[in-house]
């Protein structure tokens, strides 16, 4: 398993879920960024959504 992985805030889950999606797959928060979304409507950038990633690093075990 790679010792550190960006997870990205899916369109249909809260920050939380992400989160414990993250613990579940053994890794534990260390990082976060967020980038805005756009997309062209009439030839003008408008803004759809914040894209939210956590930076998760590798839980040690003991």
């Amino acid at each position: 398993m790679k010792k550190q992985i960006w997870f990205e805030v899916e369109e249909n889950e809260t920050i939380e879920q992400c989160l414990e999606r993250m613990r579940t797959a053994g890794y534990m928060p260390m990082g976060r960024r967020e980038e805005p979304v756009f997309h062209m409507v009439n030839g003008e950038p408008t803004y759809l959504r914040q894209k939210i990633q956590f930076k998760g690093i590798l839980k040690e075990e003991n």
